[in-house]
């Protein structure tokens, strides 16, 4: 039985949120954009959607090409980091023209192609036993990445946005020569897999798959477009450093709800966690046109508690994916459920962006909960079980 050094765990996370700081880092300087650019209210849903757009492609090209199995995993997140990093530069001193910005924000999406799946893959190859508890951890990182430029934003308020957009850059270099200097390629890396459209048919003919793969596809429609109007949401309240910072302990609290559901797996189960913080992000979104209104306190505690559960499930819907899909066809299951998921994700990125630039947020917020009642019902076969 290979001994797994204390380090790898946690040196593998502190580069997956370095490396995926740069998913929202324009989302983070977008009022800063707008105000010298001129940018059309859309632009964030446009630009957010791009990423999604370059990670899918990105994705299927790595599976194809089997980059991280003909290549050490390590080196693969290291020129990735990097190039995120050369990407976020190239924001930051180059023309901000919205052309050149969906061009980036593109290639940005398919380098983080090379540092999320790829971070996944180093840690399943030193964690044969408990990886269910170590993707709880590297998705709570990705979480945390996603709130490091609105944390740097908040912190650096009297910044331009290219300052915020070096910084990120910097972060997410780190974070490959970290990986590449710390932690070597693991004991138990599986071997390639090809990659087969059988996968289709198995995610929707075998019950189990079905079940976490349409409550992942539920999850997914409510995640980045929440992601995306967090800010509006906390500008109805607070401006400048203040609302940068309600809007990354929002997206960073989703962190914690990712290792505190991991830890509880073994206790509950997967389908019952996943089952729990989804029911809970749709009935934020529900209660939306009324908690809008409320009180501080209570308007606080509910967009901290929708922050948690929105992400919280990410992990559980993997892991659960991966047991119950057939060994041979794994890699594939994972890789078709992904890129539906992050495909389903862009289009309602567009679509809320556009519908919060038209009406009123208590009237767009609602439809948020769309995604999870779906969800549920397709994964109630797996808690029913469970319980």
């Amino acid at each position: 039985m290979t001994t797994v050094p204390k380090r790898i765990l946690p040196v593998i996370a502190i580069s997956q949120f370095a490396g995926t700081s740069v998913w929202f880092a324009i989302n983070a300087v977008m009022a800063d954009l707008q105000r010298d650019v001129a940018l059309p209210a859309a632009a964030i849903g446009w630009l957010t959607a791009a990423v999604q757009i370059g990670f899918i492609a990105g994705t299927f090209v790595f599976a194809l090409l089997s980059i991280a199995d003909r290549f050490s995993p390590r080196k693969v997140f290291l020129v990735c980091s990097l190039l995120a990093g050369a990407l976020a530069l190239a924001t930051a001193l180059l023309p901000p023209e919205l052309s050149m910005l969906l061009v980036l924000r593109f290639l940005t999406g398919v380098a983080l192609a090379g540092i999320y799946p790829v971070g996944m893959k180093i840690a399943s190859g030193w964690f044969a036993q408990g990886l269910g508890w170590a993707l709880g951890v590297l998705v709570g990182a990705l979480v945390f990445g996603s709130a490091l430029p609105f944390a740097l934003r908040a912190l650096g308020a009297s910044w331009s946005w290219q300052a915020v957009m070096l910084a990120v850059a910097a972060v997410a270099a780190g974070g490959g020569v970290l990986m590449a200097v710390f932690v070597p390629d693991g004991p138990h890396l599986a071997p390639a897999a090809r990659i087969t459209p059988k996968a289709l048919t198995v995610i929707w003919n075998d019950r189990q798959v079905r079940a976490s793969a349409f409550g992942y596809f539920g999850h997914m429609w409510e995640l980045y477009a929440f992601f995306v109007l967090i800010p509006a949401i906390v500008a109805t309240r607070f401006a400048g450093a203040a609302a940068s910072w309600w809007v990354a302990a929002t997206i960073g609290l989703g962190g914690v709800a990712c290792i505190v559901g991991g830890a509880l797996v073994r206790r509950v189960g997967g389908s019952r966690v996943a089952a729990f913080q989804l029911a809970s992000s749709g009935l934020c979104g529900l209660l939306a046109p009324w908690l809008l209104e409320a009180p501080l306190w209570l308007w606080g505690a509910w967009l901290l508690w929708w922050g948690a559960t929105v992400s919280g499930d990410s992990p559980q819907f993997s892991a659960l994916t991966a047991a119950n899909a057939p060994r041979a066809m794994v890699g594939s299951v994972l890789t078709f459920v992904n890129a539906i998921g992050f495909t389903l994700s862009t289009a309602t990125i567009t679509l809320f962006a556009a519908m919060a630039a038209q009406w009123p947020l208590a009237q767009v917020l609602p439809w948020l909960a769309v995604g999870p009642a779906i969800g549920l019902w397709f994964l109630s076969p797996l808690w029913r079980d469970a319980r």
